[in-house]
């Protein structure tokens, strides 16, 4: 028994001595290539989106350069030629052949831009401490935000104290700027406050019909008051830019009422699903053509809508609303309205800030009308401030996943929970009591996910337009803030412990590798409804206006 005890323990440790035989090289290697990546990312955002002296880099050293990037490019040609001798001489997988090549291929076009980076060390070193500090801050902050972003994906509860404290320090920001008597830092409070109560709630979400036909009425009420601020509230100079302000005749007059009417619809279908289960019949055929049709005519009709920016996320809000009650079992439906009233808030504590900004410079005796150089698309240059867009949204696109669950923990899928949605959306074709297979589990809560990310992606591409930043700059951040939580899960990954522990770290990872990926299918998709989006005034028009 000794013997066999003895022999047990060396076949572990020599199981784990071959398993991680590449270890230490492997997560080396691939480090280094995602830290080349953010490097790649934050030079290319640097050269083509923002304002830095470009006679520096552009005009004195572009001679020279061309030189260096040949040289650059034939020592990274050889490197990469004797790493992939020795790996073949090692017998490597072919896998790990393209984590090197891509790792040298990265670090050479980063050395590349050598003389940029140099030029870049001396302008940082010639400006002021105050900037260098700002410079530092903002870094600091954003590290901070992404690790609570990391931390959340176990402690869901984080973004509970993260809307409370945002809603607090918005709101007086708020009241500092632009008076109290618009109503916009109550709203900006309130509307976080109340999506911060999600993360309190389980995670198993309990069933309750009333609560998504309550919803479905909330949604319209929403849209409804959203019709009457686009028309009424122009007039006031903080809404100014997001409003309709345009008194012609409307394209199609009826279509509010007829999203109004699908949202409706929408509730009753599920009503009449949940009657069917309840006593265990089967859905009929035209009930599941009615679900299809609904879903699918409803994400179609903003695309008719005024092109205004308030008026087209009024539209997106009601549109995408139907096919996400229908996957509805409980308070996520109420999720899907509170979201969308703290994306309303964004909007329009960016458009508040935008108003006061303007007033300032016009104020300023006109001394800084060209401060802002426009890049050829009439988008002008990212700052340090704009940090925040990318920001935002990491943290709206990722409260999504987890204000009506643990959608990280894919491992951890309740199955009756994800059942009760799938016969609640007939569409599925499991409503007649066969278990459903573990890749429609897996679908369902990520389809009504998607429909509250391609919202936010819409609100943050109509941001960009506001603001008059490069949204694919904005995108790159993203991607970049996106990296930073990847190597952190990276780390995390486990392979001891219990196999919910392993499940979850590689889902983790795994969910965080595809955000980008994810996420620029969303930004694609979202540019059908958001490309036509006309905003009142631009940064040029409303001088004049001012």
């Amino acid at each position: 028994m000794q013997l066999s005890e003895n022999l047990r323990s060396l076949a572990l440790k020599g199981l784990h001595y071959f398993q991680t035989y590449d270890l230490l090289m492997l997560m080396a290697m691939i480090t280094l290539g995602y830290i080349s990546w953010m490097v790649f990312l934050v030079l290319h955002v640097l050269q083509a989106y923002t304002l830095l002296p470009g006679d520096i880099f552009r005009k004195e050293e572009a001679v020279r350069q061309k030189s260096n990037t040949g040289k650059a490019q034939l020592c990274g040609c050889l490197f990469m030629a004797v790493v992939s001798v020795l790996l073949f001489l090692e017998r490597s997988p072919p896998l790990y052949h393209a984590y090197f090549a891509m790792t040298i291929f990265l670090w050479t076009q980063i050395l590349n831009e050598y003389k940029f980076i140099k030029a870049l060390w001396r302008y940082l070193r010639g400006r002021e401490s105050d900037y260098v500090i700002k410079l530092l801050a903002l870094g600091v902050v954003s590290v901070i935000i992404l690790e609570l972003l990391v931390h959340s994906f176990t402690e869901r509860k984080l973004y509970t104290w993260c809307f409370l404290i945002v809603g607090a320090i918005a709101s007086i920001y708020l009241y500092k700027s632009i008076p109290w008597r618009s109503g916009i830092p109550v709203f900006v409070c309130l509307t976080c406050w109340f999506l911060s109560l999600f993360t309190l709630m389980p995670a198993e979400i309990p069933d309750n019909n009333k609560l998504v036909n309550a919803s479905g009425v909330m949604v319209i009420v929403i849209g409804l008051t959203g019709k009457w601020l686009d028309l009424k509230a122009g007039v006031n100079r903080f809404w100014f830019g997001i409003c309709n302000h345009e008194k012609r005749q409307p394209r199609f007059p009826m279509l509010f009422q007829l999203q109004a009417l699908l949202v409706g619809l929408s509730s009753v279908m599920v009503f009449l699903s949940t009657s069917h289960r309840t006593v265990k019949q089967e859905l009929h055929t035209i009930h599941q053509l009615m679900n299809w049709f609904i879903a699918g005519f409803s994400m179609i009709l903003p695309l008719f809508s005024e092109n205004g920016l308030l008026s087209r996320l009024n539209s997106i809000f009601l549109g995408f609303a139907p096919p996400f009650l229908l996957l509805s079992i409980g308070y996520e439906a109420v999720f899907y309205g509170a979201l969308g009233l703290v994306l309303i808030a964004w909007i329009l504590f960016e458009n508040s800030l935008l108003y006061v900004r303007k007033v300032n410079k016009s104020s300023a005796s006109g001394k800084n009308l060209g401060e802002h150089a426009f890049l050829e698309n009439d988008t002008r240059y990212l700052q340090l401030s704009d940090m925040r867009i990318p920001l935002t949204f990491m943290v709206l696109f990722n409260v999504a996943f987890f204000g009506t669950g643990n959608f990280a923990s894919i491992a951890s899928f309740e199955i009756s929970s994800v059942y009760s949605q799938t016969e609640l959306l007939p569409i599925a074709a499991l409503s007649d009591g066969r278990t459903p297979h573990l890749q429609v589990i897996h679908t369902i809560p990520a389809c009504y996910v998607s429909f509250s990310n391609l919202k936010e992606i819409c609100a943050f591409s109509a941001i960009t337009k506001l603001l008059e930043v490069p949204r694919i700059g904005c995108y790159f951040l993203v991607i970049l803030c996106s990296d930073v939580m990847t190597v952190h899960f990276f780390f995390l990954v486990k392979n001891t412990g219990s196999w919910m522990e392993i499940g979850n770290s590689i889902s983790h990872f795994g969910i965080m590798s595809a955000q980008v990926v994810f996420v620029l299918l969303l930004f694609a998709l979202t540019n059908i409804y958001t490309k036509d989006i006309e905003i009142r005034s631009g940064s040029r028009d409303s001088r004049k206006v001012m």
